[in-house]
């Protein structure tokens, strides 16, 4: 099944970006902080991929909503990587990825939550 849409195909790449982090991260002996940014980072799209079978708009914005928080966590497990000095990686790329998700779904949730008023 193919999704359109750029929040689809980011979301899928940042959950493969996250796995390869989490393997780099578990071969460094971090074991606790990787294991929750894996769930969170690859929920993300699990969540995104839901919403594109949504029953109704209702479920498609409370979806979506779960995406957005999803990537607000991963933004937190990869800000604590960064600032927590755990491991000598750098998650720049990461953040800047994640933050672009956070973006995205906010602003699909905030339309929906505009367009269902009308």
């Amino acid at each position: 099944m193919k999704n359109n849409g750029p929040i689809y195909s980011k979301s899928f790449d940042f959950a493969i970006t996250i796995i390869r982090l989490y393997k780099v991260l578990v071969r460094n002996k971090e074991y606790v902080l990787s294991k929750q940014l894996l769930r969170s980072g690859t929920a993300i799209g699990a969540n995104v991929n839901e919403a594109s079978a949504a029953e109704s708009r209702k479920d498609f914005k409370h979806k979506m909503s779960i995406a957005s928080k999803e990537a607000r966590e991963s933004y937190y497990w990869l800000q604590l990587l960064k600032e927590g000095n755990l491991v000598d990686i750098n998650v720049d790329h990461e953040l800047f990825k994640c933050d672009e998700l956070v973006r995205i779904l906010t602003s699909i949730v905030k339309t929906t939550s505009q367009n269902s008023t009308l």
